[in-house]
């Protein structure tokens, strides 16, 4: 069976109307055109729809129970058709979004808040994990797009990379926040707070600090970033942590902030990507937000961005 989307409209007008003229007129066909299309229908069907008589078409039963039939489908297609528009415009559909820790509580929530202001219809899934299971949900298409360390070449993930300066966090008051830039030696001695022990982070800052014979003072031991600003806005230490992290603190707090924050000397460099899945075409949701991300991660680079480094970059991976 070969149903058309015209038959069934033009079966459906010519049961409103009683009239083939008037069907197509309505549908802007002319009367031959909406016969031929009713006559193939029924051929299609193996029965007769309606008996001609006295000029008008008269139903059958059995028309009257397709017409029921033919507006659901017709009905289908018309709510189709929107969804589809819709989806096109942005305004619905679904992203599944998976991020490192350091995007997780401020960055990634205010960029996904400005992007679904307007789009009431489009429904998010936003989940923390580490960068190792992050590019695994995305290689397996699980999730439209990741934030996470930079992973080796795959096949199965395409990425947008960028390398970040991670910057020292300063009580606002304190002397060392009228630098331009703050260096490994400036911080010789004094309690910093700093991710735990192993962490990629903290073996680049504690060569850094070794590069310029400086004493690393870990007085607070961290699994993230965001309760290290706490301890500074209290004075009680520094901390070299991930622009990601200020970039979220810097647009959730009014001037005058508690914390400053200065490019770190020697460099410590934050190498991460968004991840999307090679083997599937993106959706146009996907691949308007993964623009959006690309272009706010590209900012908090300018944000933060530190002068001439004393040596290379130490690599840190999230």
């Amino acid at each position: 069976m070969n149903l058309s989307f015209r038959q069934l409209q033009a079966f459906r007008e010519v049961m409103r109307t009683g009239s083939v003229s008037d069907a197509a007129r309505i549908l802007g066909r002319t009367q031959p055109a909406v016969s031929a299309l009713i006559a193939n229908l029924e051929s299609e069907l193996g029965i007769n729809l309606f008996r001609r008589q006295r000029g008008k078409m008269a139903p059958t039963p059995e028309a009257q129970y397709f017409l029921s039939e033919a507006e659901a489908i017709l009905d289908r297609l018309a709510l189709s058709t929107r969804t589809m528009r819709e989806i096109g415009a942005l305004a619905k559909g679904r992203l599944n979004i998976a991020c490192m820790p350091a995007a997780a509580s401020l960055l990634m929530p205010q960029l996904l808040g400005e992007f679904l202001q307007d789009k009431p219809e489009v429904r998010a899934s936003l989940m923390m994990r580490a960068s190792p299971v992050i590019e695994e949900w995305v290689a397996s298409q699980q999730y439209d797009i990741g934030l996470g360390e930079t992973p080796k070449p795959s096949a199965a993930i395409e990425t947008v990379d960028f390398q970040m300066d991670c910057v020292c966090a300063i009580p606002a008051g304190d002397p060392l926040a009228e630098l331009e830039a703050v260096e490994a030696r400036h911080l010789s001695g004094k309690p910093m707070a700093a991710l735990q022990e192993g962490h990629p982070n903290l073996i680049a800052t504690l060569r850094a600090f070794e590069a310029q014979k400086a004493r690393f003072e870990h007085r607070f031991e961290l699994r993230t970033f965001h309760p290290a600003l706490t301890l500074v806005e209290k004075g009680l230490c520094y901390c070299v942590c991930d622009p990601i992290t200020a970039a979220g603190y810097v647009n959730m707090r009014p001037d005058p902030r508690p914390v400053v924050f200065r490019p770190f000397r020697p460099g410590v460099a934050l190498e991460v990507s968004v991840m999307q899945p090679a083997h599937r075409p993106p959706s146009a949701l996907a691949n308007e937000f993964a623009k959006l991300l690309g272009s706010a991660l590209e900012g908090i680079n300018g944000m933060f961005r530190a002068g001439p480094q004393d040596g290379p970059a130490q690599r840190v991976k999230a």
